[in-house]
């Protein structure tokens, strides 16, 4: 089994460099800022969850974690020199893959630490969106946590159907598996019909 988990988190790792890679790309940076902004957001969310934790932080006592980053880094920048163009989705989708194995295996991480089952998916979501969010920052963008289509209610979302199922006796493997299909299928879902929240009218102005 823990095996299988270490895998989900070089997937995750993976997935979320391609995703920092292919914003560096949009942004015309130069090759230290693209290893730079793909190790901050495959590695960013699960530091800070950790810290939280009080546990050593994953990346420390395993360098397989940077040969993941190394590696996925260096195909999306041979893909991307093959192609001249790149749809705009694919940033999006591929940001979407990661919170699927960066919510679900966060929030496992915090149920092994003794945390209560809503804090465990508040750190499952952390895990997922903070990468992210230092990514953003770092492009000088709004965070996609902040703006647009269903975000960090999809990795709620997902941490929810996977502790829910283990609640009901569902073995670990299957809700993971669960828990990450369905945070993904939102979150497509979400980009692809634009589903939002809305709170405030676009429409109405607040007057000084």
């Amino acid at each position: 089994m823990e095996l299988y988990f270490q895998w989900f988190d070089l997937l995750g790792i993976a997935v979320f460099a391609v995703s920092g890679t292919l914003a560096a790309w949009r942004k015309q940076m130069d090759g230290f800022g693209v290893i730079v902004l793909a190790s901050v957001t495959a590695i960013g969310g699960g530091t800070l969850r950790d810290l939280i934790l009080d546990v050593p932080v994953i990346w420390l006592r395993n360098d397989s974690f940077f040969y993941a980053i190394f590696a996925a880094t260096a195909l999306t920048i041979l893909l991307v020199r093959k192609r001249l163009t790149i749809p705009n989705n694919t940033l999006q989708v591929a940001d979407a893959l990661g919170l699927a194995f960066f919510v679900v295996m966060g929030t496992q991480k915090a149920l092994d630490h003794g945390t209560s089952t809503l804090v465990a998916i508040m750190l499952g979501t952390m895990s997922g969106v903070c990468g992210g969010m230092i990514r953003d920052v770092l492009c000088r963008e709004i965070p996609l946590v902040f703006r647009g289509e269903l975000y960090a209610v999809t990795c709620i979302f997902g941490g929810l159907v996977y502790t829910g199922l283990l609640q009901l006796g569902v073995e670990k493997m299957p809700a993971m598996f669960a828990g990450m299909l369905a945070l993904l299928l939102l979150r497509l879902a979400a980009i692809r019909w634009h589903l939002t929240i809305p709170v405030f009218s676009r429409s109405r102005k607040i007057d000084p």
